[in-house]
């Protein structure tokens, strides 16, 4: 992939990019996550730290699903070998109908651009950027020209309510805009799947209220699969599973009616 700035504008072009229909996504009973015996280790030195250990876990298609646990017991390592960014030591992953554990880089990259979105704590904007060029960014990665990209994210910022800011660069936003405007670019794509990572962490509460409930409106709605890491305790009410984690290991499983 190379970066190329003119005129102020940033354009993503990737060579093996191909435009990609656009899709609804469909809730059924059918698994969207299978993990079997799932470990991370990772060396120290010539210490090993086993991040996770073991872990079995299922969240069917159109899911609210929670990785709940103390900072350290192993969320952050799950969403990340989920979302393709990381590989696990052992164990068999199956995400999206992919098998993880066995996929090359060339198809990992491909799912992280095809299947999957990410929300982060800290937002990850670019701020020399707007925010609807900031949510048109992962259409450009995926082929689409500038002026289509820029046009869907409109339509996707209006959905989490944020087209009468399309002009604001992050600086201009208050943190819960700025999530916002996170969550309409992780939307922008149309993925199988979102991954949030303590999206509400850096929020006061009426800021984090309104993302979650944006979050679970677009879960409800659109029927896209949620996996949220959290300490907040409202985030893990909400759910429709929550899976707690300690020491990686998976201890416990409650499934909200």
């Amino acid at each position: 992939m190379t970066l190329t700035v003119k005129s102020d504008i940033v354009y993503l072009i990737s060579r093996t990019c191909s435009t990609t229909p656009e899709r609804v996504p469909i809730i059924t009973d059918q698994c969207i996550v299978q993990a079997e015996g799932i470990t991370k280790i990772y060396r120290r030195g010539q210490e090993q730290i086993h991040a996770l250990r073991e872990v079995d876990l299922q969240i069917k298609a159109g899911d609210f699903a929670v990785l709940l646990g103390p900072s350290g017991g192993g969320k952050s390592t799950l969403l990340h070998l989920l979302g393709a960014i990381d590989t696990p030591s052992a164990g068999r992953l199956s995400v999206c109908n992919v098998r993880l554990d066995q996929a090359v880089e060339r198809e990992r990259t491909r799912f992280r651009r095809e299947k999957v979105a990410f929300i982060f704590q800290f937002y990850n904007l670019m701020p020399s950027l707007s925010a609807q060029d900031n949510v048109a960014l992962p259409l450009l990665a995926r082929g689409r020209s500038w002026g289509e990209a820029r046009r869907s994210a409109v339509e996707s910022l209006r959905s989490v309510g944020l087209d009468h800011r399309l002009k604001h660069r992050p600086s201009q936003l208050s943190g819960g805009e700025q999530q916002r405007v996170a969550i309409a670019r992780a939307l922008v794509t149309q993925p199988d799947l979102i991954l949030a990572d303590e999206p509400t962490g850096d929020l006061d509460s009426v800021a984090a209220q309104v993302v979650l409930d944006q979050m679970l409106a677009l879960n409800r709605q659109a029927g896209i699969t949620f996996i949220v890491a959290t300490h907040n305790l409202a985030v893990a009410n909400a759910a429709s599973s929550v899976f707690e984690l300690h020491d990686g290991k998976l201890s416990s499983r409650i499934s909200n009616p």
